[in-house]
């Protein structure tokens, strides 16, 4: 006796994705963070937990896409990011020691 199994996939004739998604936050929470962070009335651990927390929503908001892009957040500028990721660092930042994020502000 020969058994078939029937597998049913669920076909979209549609994709889904986005080019980015607004880092800052829906109350622009990521801007007055980075301020306070500045003014020296928050810690740089309150800074980097909003980070986390809003990494954390964005993807539970873009749950339902496709494709998904990574790699767009940044607490600041993004061409500078890349820019440190490249090894391309102004004089005033090689051999820096101190927290990977400081030298974003300096």
């Amino acid at each position: 006796m020969i058994t078939f199994h029937i597998v049913q996939r669920k076909v979209s004739m549609v994709t889904t994705h986005n080019l980015g998604f607004p880092r800052i936050g829906a109350k622009r929470e990521l801007k007055f963070s980075l301020e306070a962070y500045w003014k020296g009335q928050s810690s740089r651990d309150d800074l980097k937990a909003l980070g986390a927390e809003l990494r954390q929503r964005h993807w539970q908001q873009q749950s339902g896409l496709d494709l998904v892009p990574v790699g767009d957040f940044s607490f600041y500028d993004q061409v500078l990011d890349m820019s440190f990721t490249l090894g391309n660092l102004p004089e005033r930042a090689r051999g820096f020691h101190g927290d990977q994020l400081d030298p974003n502000f300096s």
